[in-house]
């Protein structure tokens, strides 16, 4: 353990998850550094942990889909003398349509944010944590990286498969060294995700019992990456889809993944 209070970084604070993580690490007893563009909720919510919690609260206002990003964030990190001991990747959005619907630019920022910036963060930020001996990196990735992929939101998924991998592979490269490292890999959340997306009304169709508050999802993330596990999926239903789908023929997978999509994704071109 860190001699004092731990310090965490979490990319995307601003609201949902990655607000629940900052709530939750600062009752826990850490210290904070916030990232998002958003810097207006960033600074009120750094305002609620410091006065409720005590907790030293930085923010550092931040794009991530500008490609030096990370490095930009990592070197005010040092200048400060500020020792990252968890990092929370977890800054993320969809795309939605097709693949066509959008045009490359704006799927080269989908995928700085979420598969290149979080593996360079994790690269920069892993050394000082095998050197104390001491360090937890959650990645959050989705259900959604376990399931076939479905038409529209094209990369999301994609990208998901990804963090659960790396993470798998980071996990046994790093565990002897006293870091853990988790893939997160929540389903249906309350968040903001869908109405950035503007899936919302879709989304509202599914049943009640599919949901999970990210208050939940943090919390079962937080106890995963302590147990050491490399992947966690919150939640019995979702565990469950997980496990039906993987025992299915691939054909009859898709087959239900194209007709169930269809009810929340938009895949029009």
């Amino acid at each position: 353990m860190p001699s004092s209070r731990p310090l965490s970084l979490i990319t995307g604070a601003s609201s949902g998850i990655g607000a629940a993580f900052a709530r939750q690490l600062a009752m826990l007893g850490h210290d904070l550094v916030l990232t998002a563009r958003r810097v207006d909720r960033l600074e009120t919510l750094a305002g609620e942990l410091r006065e409720q919690h005590k907790s030293s609260v930085t923010v550092l206002p931040n794009d991530l889909a500008d490609p030096g990003a990370p490095q930009a964030l990592c070197d005010v990190l040092q200048q400060r003398d500020l020792q990252v001991d968890w990092l929370i990747n977890n800054a993320g959005y969809g795309v939605p349509g097709s693949f066509l619907a959008n045009d490359w630019e704006t799927h080269a920022d989908f995928l700085q944010v979420l598969l290149t910036a979080p593996t360079e963060l994790a690269r920069r930020l892993l050394p000082g944590m095998r050197k104390r001996g001491y360090g937890r990196i959650i990645n959050v990735a989705s259900l959604a990286g376990h399931v076939p992929g479905p038409a529209g939101h094209t990369l999301y998924a994609a990208s998901k498969a990804f963090m659960i991998k790396f993470s798998q592979s980071l996990a046994l490269e790093n565990r002897a060294s006293g870091v853990n490292v988790c893939a997160l890999c929540p389903g249906f959340t309350w968040s903001e995700f869908h109405d950035v997306t503007g899936t919302r009304d879709k989304m509202n169709q599914m049943p009640g019992f599919m949901w999970l508050s990210a208050e939940d999802v943090v919390r079962q993330g937080i106890a995963a990456v302590e147990r050491g596990q490399a992947v966690y999926i919150p939640g019995r239903v979702n565990r469950t889809i997980k496990t039906i789908v993987q025992l299915m023929p691939d054909r009859l997978a898709m087959w239900l993944s194209a007709r169930e999509s269809k009810r929340y994704r938009n895949a029009d071109a």
